[in-house]
């Protein structure tokens, strides 16, 4: 089969996606498939930020978006109508991302699949989740791609919830609409803890001897970090009180903003927090193997790999009870209620500190018995697995389309389409 994956341009920066899109090429190609990945290159967005750098402008910076936008819809269509035509008739068009939505037209005669992600740009842009408010441009571009991957017939998306709101929000029409889990970016194991320990203090990350919680984001809106600080902030006072021992605080995320830093200092003591950053899979393995408890709330999520990555190394894992972070869970992670834009922060974390708190006392017998549950469950997450049904439903999608055959999948209800 001859495989073409479209993808984002490298200068959004987008590195979730350039591994998978690497790791599902090498994985088709060792598979005896023909794989091509195509994606803008950069042109206009190149001689944009080349000049703003000459002109040491600072409040050009912003046009350097809009020159990558003529790479990616105009220039870059223009190409690919030229590339399309040559392609052998066995092709199937594989778009990475339904933020590639605008391409989906240049395909749409020929045989094609869009993978879901998530849909939460255009939730926000439908105004439907109050703490990402979007502006007027971002509601256009998000209605620009919708416009686009509506016109898809084959789609794959990695949750239940993604698919759900593909066919809620997304307007699509689907021939098959498939749920396919990602699979583990890495073979995350449970690691005996002197083994982690030496790991992590051979990078220079020593553990504190009072244990520690970890959160794993990356700084984005719906990670809620402030909540994890709050949440840990409360923790704190809760142990306080009870005069039992105060872990630290693990923060893998970006630096934090003004607003984070504010609520770090409102910590009260013994309390402390340290932010981490740019970890190899294997430290992150070692983190997930000694922390006590991964903490986990986020707001909205498409897939949440880090509560498979906890899971698989033996780490308590408290989230959001909402999908799909309870899809990825199951009934091996503990689960707090969603803090929604006009609840009470403080009684949301107060909250939060109690079942943490509950996770952290189990009798150890409990505990080693939950955490080994938690690891044959993620392993439902396997990358082998994921690739091979990828493949299973590109064959699929290429006898139908071969065949002229048109049939709606079974798993989707109408009344989700709007």
């Amino acid at each position: 089969m001859n495989l073409v994956l479209y993808t984002h341009p490298d200068w959004m920066g987008l590195q979730s996606q350039k591994h998978l899109v690497r790791m599902m090429s090498v994985a088709f190609e060792a598979r005896g498939h023909h794989v091509q990945v195509r994606k803008p290159t950069p042109r206009a967005h190149r001689w944009a930020t080349t000049s703003i750098t000459a002109s040491r402008w600072p409040g050009l910076a912003r046009w350097a978006k809009w020159a990558g936008y003529v790479d990616q819809f105009i220039l870059f269509p223009r190409e690919q109508r030229r590339a399309i035509v040559a392609d052998p008739p066995d092709t199937l068009y594989v778009f990475c991302d339904q933020a590639l939505g605008p391409w989906v037209p240049l395909v749409s005669h020929r045989p094609h699949l869009v993978h879901c992600l998530d849909l939460l740009a255009l939730r926000s842009a439908l105004g439907l989740i109050p703490e990402n408010p979007t502006s007027w441009s971002g509601r256009l571009y998000q209605r620009y791609i919708r416009s686009g991957f509506r016109q898809g017939r084959h789609f794959i998306s990695i949750s239940a919830k993604s698919r759900d709101d593909l066919h809620r929000y997304g307007g699509v029409q689907p021939q098959t609409s498939e749920v396919v889990y990602l699979g583990l970016n890495h073979p995350y194991q449970a690691l005996p803890q002197h083994l982690a320990r030496q790991r992590l203090e051979a990078g220079g990350l020593e553990v504190p001897a009072q244990g520690l919680l970890l959160h794993v984001g990356g700084g984005q809106w719906y990670k809620n970090p402030a909540g994890v600080l709050a949440l840990y902030a409360q923790y704190v006072q809760r142990r306080q009180r009870g005069g039992l021992p105060v872990q630290a605080l693990w923060m893998v995320s970006p630096p934090p903003t003004a607003d984070l830093q504010t609520l770090v200092a409102a910590v009260p003591a013994p309390g402390s927090v340290r932010f981490v950053r740019d970890l190899e899979n294997e430290q992150l393995e070692a983190l997930y193997a000694v922390a006590d408890a991964l903490l986990f709330p986020s707001l909205a999520e498409g897939f949440g790999w880090p509560i498979a990555e906890g899971l698989a190394c033996g780490c308590p894992v408290i989230t959001t009870g909402e999908a799909p972070m309870n899809e990825v869970g199951g009934p091996h992670a503990h689960y707090l209620p969603r803090l929604a834009a006009r609840s009470d922060m403080c009684t949301w974390a107060a909250q939060g500190a109690v079942r943490l708190c509950e996770v952290l006392d189990r009798a150890e017998p409990e505990r080693q018995q939950a955490c080994a549950q938690g690891v044959a469950w993620s392993r439902r997450f396997d990358t082998g697995q994921a690739i091979e049904s990828y493949l299973d439903i590109y064959i699929a999608v290429m006898t139908a389309e071969r065949s002229g055959h048109r049939v709606r999948a079974a798993n989707f209800d109408p009344d989700l389409d709007q």
